[in-house]
């Protein structure tokens, strides 16, 4: 497919013309290209700021879908996690994975050709091999201590 498309009452290419602040709940939430990497538990050093990702995953992802199993609640199940916002993008957005579509557009990119909204399919980041769909351990089976022996390069 050509071009992106229009969904679910989106408008078309919607993300090229509104400013992330100005997103309505809808546009928002279609940015996510369901990569489930925003979900993996990440270690930040404390000396350089820098962010690595870690296969471990927040215990509430779904590895075959890549998606949080609550996530409208996720809060009541990991009061740690971070409920992303146009309002708090510019202090989080950092931490957030190379290829995703909020830190991509806050940092003036394009979305990649493999986004969803872009091909219309939504497995299309699983297709292009950027999703961590069964690529993930369980939180609950390393220690805290061995994440590192966990470590991802990006993008990934």
């Amino acid at each position: 497919m050509t071009g992106a498309i229009a969904q679910k009452g989106l408008a078309r290419e919607f993300w090229k013309r509104k400013p992330l602040k100005k997103m309505n709940n809808a546009e928002w939430e279609a940015l996510c290209d369901g990569c489930g990497k925003c979900c993996l538990n990440k270690l930040e050093d404390d000396d350089s700021g820098e962010v690595a990702l870690t296969n471990v995953a927040c215990r509430l992802l779904d590895d075959a879908t890549c998606r949080c199993v609550h996530y409208e609640d996720r809060r009541q199940f990991v009061p740690d996690c971070i409920s992303l916002t146009p309002d708090n993008l510019d202090t989080h957005a950092y931490w957030m994975p190379q290829t995703c579509a909020y830190r991509l557009l806050f940092d003036g990119k394009e979305l990649p050709d493999w986004h969803p909204l872009i091909t219309g399919d939504p497995n299309s980041v699983h297709k292009a091999g950027v999703s961590m769909q069964h690529r993930t351990v369980s939180e609950f089976s390393v220690p805290e201590e061995d994440w590192e022996d966990h470590i991802i390069e990006e993008p990934t």
